[in-house]
């Protein structure tokens, strides 16, 4: 035999309609009319306010009963609002506005405290970019007086070699030379991929950029520009130097004209880095069999070099003795 689980009842608190409309008329939420009026026995208003005062804390005192409510009862007697009454319940209003303006200045402190923090974040967030923003400026102005000094260098050596080889030519006493011969002069230069032979390429491709630079000195956007579209064309070749449409260049293109033909040093920086006239000047050509990776390389480092550098072109040009 199954046994039956009996039901639980559910509790019924009684309290007075009329009673409940008092409390509700003073301003009293229904959860906490129905507690005040069931547990303080639903005898006056005055013992209803009471209860209320007393616990006021409680934590479930604004949820609604979870039981059903028999509202059809009459209060034991007569029960008018007196000016007691109207007392405690002003009294227990004040209360819980008091505390309702204590938890807002805590909220307000929590908040302030907040907005501090975040301020705080804030700042150090800002002083750590400003941070990083100086690092790379002092790294970059260290690269560009890096590039600045082997310039030199390599020009002033350059100078040394061709001096010491018309001195040989001319058969004159080569002075010194124990202590700057010729061969570890070649060597050191072998050290910089930068051979005696191609030294002269090397200035002439620096010279073209020099002179565009300098001859559109008041036109920035365009100098930019035609920088760029040569960095094109040279890193295009260097990529895929089988693609033939990267080898060839319309010389009437408009474009081509605007941006790199018409410019002074232009035409000569790419037939420095390898192009080729033909077809009667119509074209500008990149013979496959000549293009040297490691010249355009080196070339796209001159253009790079001239976009960022803000004192390339400024280095004079050191005459030859």
């Amino acid at each position: 035999m199954s046994s039956m689980q009996p039901q639980q009842e559910i509790p019924v608190m009684e309290v007075s309609m009329k009673l409940l409309g008092e409390l509700e008329s003073l301003g009293f939420p229904r959860a906490r009319a129905v507690r005040g009026l069931h547990y303080s026995g639903n005898t006056t208003i005055e013992d209803a306010v009471n209860w209320l005062i007393d616990h006021e804390d409680d934590p479930d005192i604004d949820q609604m009963p979870l039981a059903a409510i028999n509202v059809d009862i009459e209060s034991p007697q007569p029960d008018d609002i007196t000016e007691a009454v109207k007392i405690k319940e002003q009294e227990l209003r004040d209360r819980v506005r008091i505390k309702n303006r204590e938890e807002e200045k805590k909220l307000e402190r929590e908040r302030e405290k907040e907005r501090i923090r975040a301020g705080k974040a804030l700042q150090e967030a800002k002083r750590i970019a400003e941070e990083n923003e100086r690092q790379r400026l002092t790294a970059l102005r260290k690269v560009e007086k890096d590039e600045e000094k082997r310039a030199r260098e390599r020009v002033l050596k350059k100078l040394e070699v061709d001096k010491l080889e018309r001195k040989r030519a001319l058969g004159l006493p080569l002075e010194n030379r124990a202590a700057n011969p010729t061969r570890p002069i070649a060597r050191e230069e072998e050290k910089n991929y930068l051979p005696v032979k191609s030294v002269k390429k090397d200035d002439r491709l620096r010279e073209c950029l020099r002179s565009l630079k300098l001859a559109y000195k008041d036109d920035n956007d365009r100098v930019k520009r035609a920088f760029q579209t040569l960095l094109i064309y040279v890193g295009n070749v260097a990529k895929s130097p089988d693609e033939e449409k990267f080898r060839k260049i319309r010389l009437g293109n408009p474009k081509f004209q605007e941006r790199v033909g018409s410019l002074r040093g232009g035409i000569e920086f790419l037939e420095l880095c390898g192009f080729e006239r033909s077809e009667g000047n119509e074209f500008l050509v990149f013979p496959r069999d000549k293009v040297d990776i490691r010249l355009l390389n080196h070339a796209g480092s001159l253009l790079n070099s001239a976009m960022t550098n803000p004192y390339f072109g400024l280095l004079q040009k050191v005459n030859q003795n």
